[in-house]
């Protein structure tokens, strides 16, 4: 299976770049990405958002979104950290991110940034513990190849040894999270999904 799944590869976080760009709010004037990486996902925003600013607490990462933003003038990389960015936000999006932080500090950061009416749109990884969880990560296992053989017909014959950016194994549940999610966030809206990954969508009251 492992040995598949190097033959067909395909980005776990990348696939969901769709699914921010169709949940943005409209109208969608400014989106912070926090933990832009390469800046995949800030080049994907760029034709939708009429500002797009990117952090990232690594400065190689920060020197490959720039790269990869080259000629897209509404998109800018900070070096300040993600929560002293100034300004509220319409969208604040993170991907595989949210693990990565202290999770109740990070999302009333998250919620002080957004502007009324503003959406935080992520995508993260959890501990699998119920049975429900062990369930997803088993069905995610068997369709893993086969998606990537849709994505990926062709064999890689690259293999990369490392992740390019910092990797952290997540802590929490799927329930631990959502507990503290509906907490800071309340009405948010936690989903699970193939790959891995569940999504956090919450829209921050108008008034």
């Amino acid at each position: 299976m492992r040995r598949l799944n190097a033959r067909h590869p395909w980005s776990h976080n990348d696939h969901f770049h769709s699914w921010i760009v169709a949940n943005l709010p409209e109208p969608c004037r400014s989106v912070l990405d926090v933990g832009c990486g390469r800046g995949e996902l800030l080049a994907a925003l760029a034709p939708h958002v009429g500002r797009v600013v990117g952090a990232d607490i690594d400065a190689e990462m920060r020197a490959h979104a720039a790269s990869r933003c080259t000629g897209l003038p509404n998109v800018s990389i900070t070096d300040r950290p993600w929560n002293e960015v100034d300004g509220q936000f319409d969208a604040v999006t993170m991907i595989a991110v949210l693990h990565h932080l202290p999770t109740e500090e990070a999302l009333r950061d998250v919620r002080r940034l957004l502007s009324p009416g503003g959406r935080f749109l992520a995508v993260g990884l959890a501990v699998p513990a119920s049975v429900v969880d062990h369930a997803w990560d088993m069905v995610s296992m068997a369709t893993n190849p086969l998606i990537g053989m849709v994505k990926h017909p062709w064999p890689s014959r690259v293999t990369e040894s490392s992740d390019p950016f910092p990797v952290k194994d997540p802590t929490l549940s799927l329930a631990e999270l959502e507990e503290i999610v509906q907490k800071v966030l309340p009405g948010a809206v936690v989903r699970r999904h193939l790959g891995f990954r569940h999504t956090i969508w919450w829209t921050k009251p108008a008034a």
